[in-house]
C-alpha cells in the first residue's frame, strides 16, 4: 500500500482511484463494508483501491486538550487498511487550512483536481468541509457536474447481543472498552482491539519477584478500563505468545501515569525496542493496591490461572476474530 501525505503532486498512478472518505477509526464492520463496496467498484473499474483520511484526527483539531480516545492511530488504522486490501491511503494533515477548506473546494481542488477520483465512496452520516457543511447529497451533485460517482452506504444494524439493531460505531466500541467488555469490542469491531507500540524499559521491578513484564505506553490510544485482562501478543514476524497484561497506574508502587504492563506465559526473550501488538481478549478484575511484594505475587499467580483458562475458551481463540478481510466484508447485513 502506497502512503500519500502531500497530494499535489501526485503520480499519474496515484490518481483516478475510486476513493473511500472518512476517519475509519476503529476500522469496525460498518467501516469494512464501506471499503469492501469500494474495493467492487474498483475491481469492475480496474481502477485503485483508496482511502482518504486525516491525520490527525478532527477532533483532536478542534479539542486539543481532550484525553487520549483513538481505537487505531495511524500506524494501527494503515496495517488495517493494507491488510483489507486497500492500493492507496491519502492521508491529509489536518490543520487550520484543511478546516477551513469551503466544502465545494475539498470537492473541486482535492478530489476533483489532485486526485482525479473516478468514484467516491461514503458512509450515510459523512460530513466534510469548513462548518462540516458537505454531505452526500453535494458530493452527489459535484459528482455529476464533474464525471465522479458517488455511493452512500447505509448503516449497518449490529447483531451483537445487547446492541442489536443499533449501527456500528466507534463510540459503540470506545463504551465497550471503558466498561472492560474487550470480547464485545471485537465482535462490534469484527477483530481483536489491539495496543500496537515499542516495547520500553520499567522499573524492572517484575523480573525481581519472577514475573517480567515488557511495557507499552499507551500514547493516543483509548484508556480502557484499568485492571487486569488476558491477553495475546503479537511478535514482529507474527508469532503470538498468551499472557496476562495489568493496565494502570501501579497503585502499589504510587505511580500515576497509566502503562501496559504484560507478562508472556514461556517466554524469555529480550524484545526492548521491538514492535509488538497487544490484543485484550478478556477483562479479569479491577486495578488494585498491594500491602505488598509477597500480596502481590500471589495475586498474579491467580491472575495467571485465570488468564489462561480465559484463553484456553475457543470462543477466544486468536482465530475467532481474525484480521478483517476484503471478501468476507460484503456478508455482513444486506
Amino acid at each position: 500500500m502506497q502512503i500519500y501525505r502531500h497530494i499535489e503532486t501526485l503520480d499519474e498512478k496515484a490518481r483516478g482511484a475510486v476513493v473511500a472518505l472518512g476517519t475509519y477509526d476503529g476500522f469496525h464492520q460498518g467501516h469494512q463494508k464501506v471499503i469492501g463496496y469500494a474495493g467492487r467498484v474498483a475491481d469492475e473499474l480496474k481502477a485503485p483501491l483508496a482511502v482518504l483520511t486525516t491525520e490527525p484526527h478532527p477532533r483532536y483539531y478542534f479539542n486539543p486538550g481532550q484525553p487520549p480516545f483513538l481505537l487505531t492511530p495511524f500506524r494501527a488504522k494503515a496495517r488495517h487498511l493494507e491488510s483489507f486490501g486497500v492500493d492507496i491511503l491519502y492521508a491529509l494533515p489536518f490543520d487550520g487550512d484543511l478546516a477551513g477548506t469551503p466544502a465545494e473546494s475539498f470537492i473541486e481542488d482535492i478530489l476533483v483536481g489532485h486526485l482525479g477520483v473516478r468514484h467516491v465512496f461514503v458512509g450515510f452520516n459523512y460530513h466534510f468541509g469548513q462548518g462540516r457543511k458537505g454531505d452526500a447529497a453535494m458530493l452527489k451533485a459535484f459528482g455529476e457536474r464533474h464525471g465522479f460517482g458517488v455511493t452512500v452506504v447505509e448503516p449497518v444494524a449490529v447483531g451483537v447481543e445487547g446492541a442489536a439493531g443499533e449501527t456500528y460505531s466507534s463510540t459503540l466500541i470506545r463504551n465497550a472498552l471503558r466498561n472492560g467488555e474487550a470480547r464485545r469490542a471485537a465482535a462490534l469491531l469484527g477483530h481483536w482491539w489491539t495496543l500496537e507500540g515499542h516495547v520500553v524499559k520499567g522499573d524492572q521491578r517484575g523480573r525481581t519477584i519472577g514475573f517480567p513484564t515488557l511495557n507499552l505506553p499507551m500514547g493516543d490510544y483509548i484508556e480502557p478500563k484499568l485492571g487486569v485482562y488476558a491477553v495475546r501478543v503479537a511478535l514482529e514476524g507474527g508469532r503470538l505468545i498468551d499472557g496476562v497484561a495489568n493496565i494502570g497506574r501501579r497503585p502499589t508502587f504510587d505511580k500515576e501515569d497509566v502503562l501496559l504492563e504484560a507478562h508472556l506465559f514461556d517466554f524469555d526473550e529480550d524484545i526492548y525496542g521491538k514492535l509488538i501488538s497487544v490484543a485484550l481478549i478478556a477483562f479479569i478484575r479491577p486495578e488494585m493496591k498491594f500491602s505488598g511484594l509477597d500480596a502481590l505475587k500471589t495475586q498474579i499467580t491467580e491472575d495467571q490461572v485465570s488468564a489462561k483458562a480465559l484463553l484456553s475458551d475457543p470462543d477466544n481463540a486468536a482465530d475467532r476474530f481474525p484480521a478483517p478481510k476484503r471478501a468476507k466484508s460484503l456478508d455482513l447485513g444486506a
